[in-house]
């Protein structure tokens, strides 16, 4: 099938950022992530139960049939369309959530603790909204299971991302098999994955003096790469439905 101008400038920014997803832990990466255990283990234990349970419930949610109200897809466009759609909704969303982490960060420590669930929330309403825009069934379980994917990819180790990122190639065969129960979603990884990686760049906000400053940094930045983790799944879907190019090349890169 013919690639046109737009898709043959978005694959090598694709195929980049599979690279990306598919790297192994560097020394840094490593370093991160013992560092983040250190932090965690001062955190008190009270704070992680509300983030734990938090995550649970809103995982539990959406794979349970969790209403979202999302914008409908245009009908008929183009894929650079659809991206210009998305783009100006990722960029909505994080002013919105910049906006939300001054204000909480600026309120105190419970305040900001109470923060967590309104901006899991955030994240999970981005990702109903792009993947509407893209003509996805976001009512159908294993779409839902995909968003999952995305943010799982998003707040994960590495490690865990290689891992996830392999568990979303070539996803409309692969979730042909997937299970219709809800309790064969590993959700337990998810909700300590996404806690171990956000715990580091949050924990700050709870700091008095500069919760506020963190808040609206945190929050742009994170959002931010929520939106383009999404575009790029959902490019990656793109490519495979309509066998541009060559998709064993283009799905099959090794770091």
């Amino acid at each position: 099938m013919h690639i046109n101008h737009y898709e043959e400038q978005i694959k090598a920014e694709l195929t980049k950022w599979q690279l990306k997803m598919q790297k192994r832990p560097n020394f840094i990466d490593r370093t991160s992530k013992k560092f983040q255990d250190k932090i965690n283990d001062i955190i008190p234990d009270k704070v992680h139960a509300v983030i734990t349970g938090t995550i649970k419930q809103m995982v539990r949610g959406v794979l349970t049939g969790a209403e979202y109200t999302t914008t409908q897809n245009i009908p008929g466009a183009s894929l650079e369309e659809i991206e210009t759609a998305v783009r100006k909704k990722i960029d909505f969303y994080k002013k919105a959530g910049a906006a939300e982490g001054g204000i909480t960060g600026a309120g105190g420590f419970w305040l900001a603790l109470a923060e967590f669930p309104i901006l899991l929330g955030i994240k999970i309403k981005l990702l109903f909204e792009i993947a509407a825009l893209y003509g996805r069934p976001v009512n159908d379980y294993r779409e839902r299971l995909f968003i999952l994917h995305i943010f799982q990819l998003t707040f994960s180790s590495q490690k865990g991302r290689q891992e996830v990122f392999s568990q979303m190639i070539r996803w409309d065969q692969r979730s042909k098999d997937l299970p219709t129960d809800i309790h064969g979603f590993d959700w337990k990884t998810f909700q300590q994955e996404y806690r171990d990686y956000i715990d580091l760049a949050k924990m700050a906000q709870l700091i008095p003096g500069i919760g506020a400053a963190v808040g609206v940094i945190v929050n742009y930045r994170l959002l931010d790469q929520l939106g383009k983790n999404a575009m790029n799944a959902y490019r990656m879907r793109w490519f495979e439905e309509r066998m541009l190019g060559d998709p064993q090349g283009l799905l099959s890169i090794t770091a």
